[in-house]
């Protein structure tokens, strides 16, 4: 059964990982990924498996939002070059966030598996 609480704690905590790791993007928001998935993974318990299973849902949930957010940020600018500037500017940003959301989502895993273990 999936915990919540967890997933809510490892969302909170990446995105506020997250906004900190503005100062060193790459590996910021890698680590951002990490420590939330964790967070999620040890809040949650339960061993290997469910801390997997909550740090890739909140992983999973930050990356979706963030997407969401930036695609229709990016749908907005795009409109400057009309409707098509929209279409083309929501939608590339769209798939480029889908595959960071993936990858946002294999990371958090891992490190709610590790997370999961320890909360025990």
């Amino acid at each position: 059964m999936t915990d919540w609480r967890a997933v809510g704690y490892g969302f909170v905590v990446m995105v506020i990982a997250g906004l900190l790791a503005t100062f060193a993007p790459v590996v910021g928001h890698v680590g951002a990924g990490l420590i939330g998935g964790f967070v999620a993974g040890y809040v949650a318990g339960g061993g290997l498996l469910s801390g997997t299973w909550h740090g890739l849902l909140a992983g999973s949930v930050s990356g979706i939002v963030v997407t969401l957010l930036l695609a229709a940020f990016g749908g907005l600018v795009g409109l400057a070059g009309g409707p098509l500037g929209g279409l083309l500017g929501g939608a590339g940003v769209l798939v480029v966030g889908l595959f960071l959301t993936f990858l946002f989502a294999i990371d958090s895993a891992l490190a709610g598996a590790i997370g999961g273990v320890l909360g025990e």
